[in-house]
C-alpha cells in the first residue's frame, strides 16, 4: 500500500484499464477465499509506527530522507510530510509474547532514529498530533520528496478546503492540499484473519474501537487550540477534502463506515470497486493476476492499490506474500506516548476484537451505537 509510483499523469485509456483489472479482481478474490491453504496460518500481528521529527523544544525538522538515509534502515520510510517518519515493524506471531516483541522492537527503532537525527537536531516524537505544529508548516512546500503524495495531491484536487473542528475551542483553517494530514501521526495495527472470521472480527473491531480510542486519546491541541480529546480524529478526516464537496460520509474515502458487515472481505472490497474513484489508475506491467511465485495466489497488484487509497479507520489487507492472506489494519489509534503505551493500547484492543469475535452474538446493537 505504501510503494512508490514511477507515472505521475494518466490516460482515459489507463482509467478504464485500471477498472476493468478491478472488477475482474473481485472475481479472483472470489476464489481464493474458497481455495485451500488461503489464509491459514497461524495468526500474526503487526505495526506501523508513525512519528513526527522535532528539535528538543519541539520545532519540526524537515529532514526526513536525510534521517532514513542516515539510520540505513529499509523498516524506516518516507510519510507524507518532510517532518514525518514511519516505522514498520516485524510481523510477531499471536502467541506466545507478540506485545513483549512489538514494544522492543519500536523501542529500537526510535532509537535508531534518535541516533541518526542527533546531526540534524532532530529526535522523534510520538502522539497523535504535534501540538507545536502552525498552519505554515502544513503546506504543500513540506511535502516529502517522494511521487506517491504528490499523485494522490493531485489526484484529490487543489481546490480550497475548509477545515474545521469544534470542541472546547473552535479551529478553522483553510488549506489546498492533503499535506494538512502531517499533522496527525497513528499507531495502526495490523492483525490476520482467516477468511471465515472476518465478518465477525472486523465487526468487532468496529464496535471496540470507540472505547480503546477513548483510553488512548493524547492529542487535543491543535494548531494552538484545545478541540476533542483525540483532535487528530476529525483532523484527519478532513485532510482529505472530501467532506466539502457534498459528498455523503458513506462515500467518503476516510471514515469508519455505514453499518455492519455481512458478506466478509469481499463485500468491502466490492464496495471499494463500486463506490469509489480510483485515485492512482497505475496498472501493473505484465500479467497483472500473476502469482508471486509458481502455485501462489495473484499478487492483485490494482485492488491493492485502489484499497491503499481509502482510509478507512479498519480496512481490509490481501497479501498475496507466501499462501497468501488477510489482514484488518486496526488505524484508529494514536502514536505515543510511549512504546509501553502503545502496546498497552494494542493488548486491549486485539484482547476486546478477539474475545467479542469468538462470543456468540446475542442480539446486535445498531451500528450507530458504534
Amino acid at each position: 500500500m505504501g510503494r512508490d509510483l514511477p507515472q505521475r499523469d494518466f490516460t482515459d485509456e489507463d482509467r478504464e484499464r485500471f477498472r476493468a483489472r478491478l472488477r475482474a479482481s473481485l472475481g479472483l478474490l472470489d476464489g481464493l477465499l474458497t481455495s485451500p491453504g488461503f489464509g491459514a496460518g497461524e495468526p500474526t500481528l503487526g505495526a506501523e509506527l508513525e512519528m513526527f521529527l522535532v528539535t528538543r523544544d519541539g520545532v519540526p525538522v524537515p529532514r526526513n530522507e536525510e534521517v532514513r538515509r542516515a539510520a540505513a534502515d529499509p523498516r524506516l520510510v518516507l510519510e507524507v510530510n518532510r517532518y514525518n517518519l514511519e516505522a514498520n515493524l516485524t510481523p510477531v506471531p499471536l502467541r506466545p509474547r507478540p506485545f513483549t516483541a512489538l514494544h522492543d522492537e519500536a523501542d529500537t527503532l526510535l532509537e535508531a532514529v534518535r541516533r541518526a537525527g542527533a546531526a540534524h537536531g532532530a529526535e522523534p516524537y510520538c502522539a497523535g498530533l504535534l501540538p507545536t505544529l502552525r498552519p505554515a508548516d502544513l503546506t504543500r512546500r513540506n511535502m516529502s520528496p517522494r511521487g506517491r503524495y504528490a499523485v494522490i495531491d493531485d489526484a484529490l484536487g487543489r481546490a480550497g478546503r475548509g477545515l474545521r473542528v469544534s470542541g472546547e475551542q473552535r479551529l478553522r483553517m483553510r488549506s489546498d492540499t492533503f499535506c494538512a494530514q502531517g499533522a496527525a501521526s497513528s499507531w495502526q495495527i495490523h492483525l490476520t484473519v482467516r477468511p471465515e472470521e472476518f465478518t465477525r472480527v472486523h465487526n468487532a473491531a468496529q464496535l471496540m474501537t470507540a472505547p480503546v480510542l477513548a483510553v488512548a486519546a493524547n492529542s487535543p491541541l491543535l494548531l494552538g487550540r484545545r478541540a476533542w480529546d483525540e483532535s487528530r480524529i476529525p483532523w484527519y478526516e478532513q485532510a482529505f477534502g472530501q467532506h466539502r464537496r457534498r459528498v455523503a460520509p458513506a462515500d467518503r474515502r476516510s471514515g469508519f463506515g455505514h453499518g455492519w458487515l455481512r458478506g466478509g472481505v469481499r463485500e468491502l472490497a466490492e464496495e471499494a470497486v463500486r463506490r469509489y474513484a480510483p485515485l492512482v489508475p497505475l496498472c501493473s506491467d505484465g500479467d497483472w493476476d500473476r502469482p508471486l511465485r509458481p502455485g501462489g495466489p495473484p499478487a492483485l497488484d490494482e485492488l491493492r492499490l485502489h484499497l491503499g487509497t481509502l482510509w478507512w479507520w479498519n480496512r481490509p489487507v490481501y497479501d498475496p506474500a507466501g499462501d497468501g492472506h488477510l489482514r484488518i489494519e486496526l488505524r484508529a489509534l494514536p502514536s505515543g506516548p510511549t512504546p509501553a503505551d502503545m502496546v498497552a493500547n494494542t493488548a486491549l484492543l486485539t484482547g476486546l476484537v478477539l474475545d467479542r469475535a469468538a462470543r456468540e452474538p446475542g442480539g446486535e446493537l445498531p451500528f450507530a451505537l458504534a
